[in-house]
């Protein structure tokens, strides 16, 4: 099965699903329906679920369009149960741009209230009792589906608002930091936050509900990796790829065979290897793919060579390379001067980058 589902792109941004979101669906049926609920009120259900993930898309493409405008690509926005996920290829320059960018996610949302505001019959309803709005909103009709989607959208701006990563409210907090602060001291105070707000969530979620346990879960992690991030860029920052870049590498040429290039798989410590017909680049070969094949020594490494590659300059950026490698999962890539291969770079190469600069810089 397939990870995501393509639901199409909006400005070339790729929107997409991911499947556990189907788990959410039958959820959902399977609650309405163990609350003796009928066909209708489990398709109303099913409809009003869907319409709270059209406002998500929004919301995310709010994040994605804004990110544009500076130069910023979004690779794709995906949906899970628990919301959704825009893919930026790289953080926002400038506190500002990250403000402007983090903030109008939630932006969408309130112009999303706003516009049901004015459709929904709130004048009427001030008017009722207690029990008659109990009745009123209990109706499946199409006044009560927009009564609930606005009072989602406020939800959505509140929740989004905390302060702590990995929601906006995060993100905002460090942008208004960073604007005194570096952005390191920055993220690690807006880290500090969000983890004691983790750890309230944990509280309340074990003496009241267990659904904020999986909710601390979700900002210790967010807020742990997103601190871990920004130090690891920190220290990168001013590098570039010919300081770390790996030099001796083995080559091959695409005749030679899966047995040839495990023979050294086995003698050195290297895991993937560039492929080069006449001192030109035409491949990569990844170590999962040497060892899926590896029952078929004889065969050709042309067979399974990937084609489809990028390669780096020597004097590009370290940073850019490490966002490349994560964004794009590309765990090797060829090192090129004037378009010719002088070394390659991986992720373990990068992370013993880390580990020296680390004891330097602390």
């Amino acid at each position: 099965m397939k990870a995501n589902l393509n639901l199409g792109s909006v400005s070339g941004i790729k929107i997409k699903i991911h499947w556990t979101f189907f788990f959410l669906i039958v959820w959902v049926a399977f609650n309405e329906v163990k609350e003796g609920g009928t066909t209708e009120s489990v398709l109303y259900n099913i409809a009003f679920v869907l319409a709270v993930f059209a406002c998500v898309v929004l919301h995310e493409l709010g994040h994605a369009l804004t990110a544009k405008r500076f130069g910023i690509n979004t690779k794709n926005i995906t949906l899970l149960p628990i919301g959704g996920m825009a893919s930026l290829d790289k953080i926002p320059a400038s506190p500002k741009q990250e403000f402007l960018v983090t903030i109008a996610g939630p932006l969408v949302n309130v112009v999303i209230a706003l516009l049901l505001y004015f459709v929904i019959p709130h004048q009427n309803l001030m008017h009722l009792s207690l029990g008659e709005e109990i009745a009123f909103i209990n109706n499946f009709t199409l006044q009560n589906f927009l009564i609930y989607l606005f009072f989602v959208n406020i939800g959505l701006v509140v929740f989004n608002l905390i302060p702590a990563f990995p929601m906006d409210g995060g993100r905002i907090l460090r942008a208004l930091l960073a604007m005194k602060l570096d952005r390191v001291k920055a993220t690690r105070i807006a880290s500090s936050i969000g983890l004691t707000i983790a750890v309230i969530f944990l509280l309340i979620g074990l003496l009241y509900n267990p659904i904020l346990i999986f909710i601390a879960l979700f900002v210790f992690i967010g807020a742990y990796t997103e601190n871990l991030m920004v130090k690891q860029l920190s220290l990168l920052k001013g590098h570039k790829i010919k300081d770390v870049m790996l030099t001796s590498i083995t080559k091959f040429n695409s005749e030679n065979s899966i047995q040839d290039v495990i023979d050294v798989l086995l003698a050195g410590s290297e895991n993937n290897f560039v492929v080069v017909d006449n001192d030109k680049i035409v491949g990569l070969l990844y170590h999962k793919d040497i060892i899926e094949k590896s029952k078929e020594r004889a065969l050709k490494i042309k067979e399974i060579m990937k084609t489809s590659f990028k390669t780096i300059d020597i004097n590009a950026d370290i940073n850019e390379v490490y966002r490349l490698i994560y964004s794009d999962n590309k765990p090797f890539l060829p090192v090129v001067d004037k378009n010719k291969l002088i070394g390659a770079i991986d992720l373990a190469n990068i992370n013993e980058f880390f580990l020296l600069q680390a004891k330097l810089a602390y």
